[in-house]
């Protein structure tokens, strides 16, 4: 029996590798997409002598160029195979503010709109049972839509790296929850996962208040393993496959407010975000 095709982005990192260990010790065929597949490459053989599983892959992607990730979708939509699983893993908190060669501020790019753009041109590849999962962050609770400064710039203002992520994971929540609702009907499951404050690289050390940060969040900080774990769950446990558009954490849903069910910018993040990739669609 041919294995099933799962996609895993971010999957040399911290907890990309846990993921994708866990995915293809589930017998999945896995492709690992990473913006240096030279250095994953090592992850990757790693990986498969200890999942036993060798049919794992690695490929090149940069979410900060919507023309990799359209390329990168491309090969996989004319290879023709269905997707069962999209875990849109990868992401980064910029010290700096750097714009892409599309006009995007970097972390915006990178956490949101090319994992957007990737999700939507793979879409045909899904149908009943495929799940897409999207890695948030509590952080969501703090971000706010700040129309065109969002997409050039972050937000209005200096550049601070934590509203800027924040403001990325509301705006992955809330593509999560709007995309559920539309490809609900052909049994396509979509869910985001909060993995808490977890030990990955994506924590820096630049600013004068890290130190202290790291002192007062240090016994809440999760393992990699520990972080991925609610990610795990949604792509593979049998009864996270019965809901869609939900918010996950320690492994379970977590209630969302009406302010982010029916968040009034949704419609206004899904139209500017369209005009964004249409050349690429």
């Amino acid at each position: 029996m041919e294995k099933k095709l799962a996609v895993i982005t971010g999957a040399d990192g911290g907890m990309g590798t846990e993921i994708t260990r866990a995915v293809a010790r589930a017998g999945y065929r896995v492709i690992m997409a990473c913006y240096d597949p030279a250095k994953a490459e090592a992850k990757r053989r790693m990986l498969a002598e200890n999942t036993g599983n060798t049919d794992i892959e690695v490929r090149g992607i940069d979410l900060a160029s919507l023309a990799s990730v359209a390329a990168f979708a491309d090969r996989l939509l004319q290879e023709g195979t269905p997707l069962a699983l999209l875990m849109n893993n990868a992401g980064t908190m910029e010290t700096g503010r750097h714009i892409t060669e599309d006009g995007l501020e970097r972390t915006v790019s990178v956490n949101y709109v090319g994992p957007y753009l990737l999700t939507r041109k793979l879409l045909p590849l899904m149908g009943e049972g495929s799940r897409v999962v999207n890695m948030v962050s509590c952080t969501y609770a703090i971000g706010r839509l700040d129309f065109p400064d969002f997409f050039l710039q972050g937000k209005k203002g200096a550049f601070w790296r934590i509203p800027i992520y924040s403001n990325t994971k509301l705006a992955l929540t809330l593509f999560t929850i709007e995309l559920a609702r539309r490809v609900k009907e052909r049994g396509i499951v979509v869910n985001a996962a909060d993995p808490g404050i977890v030990s990955t690289n994506i924590i820096t050390m630049h600013m004068w208040f890290d130190p202290l940060t790291d002192i007062l969040f240090r016994p809440f900080i999760r393992t990699p393993r520990q972080g991925a774990a609610t990610a795990v769950s949604l792509l593979l446990d049998k009864e996270a496959g019965k809901r869609t558009g939900t918010l996950n954490v320690s492994c379970h849903p977590k209630r969302l407010s009406d302010k982010y069910l029916h968040h009034k910018q949704a419609d206004e993040l899904w139209r500017l975000t369209e005009e964004r990739v249409k050349q690429w669609l």
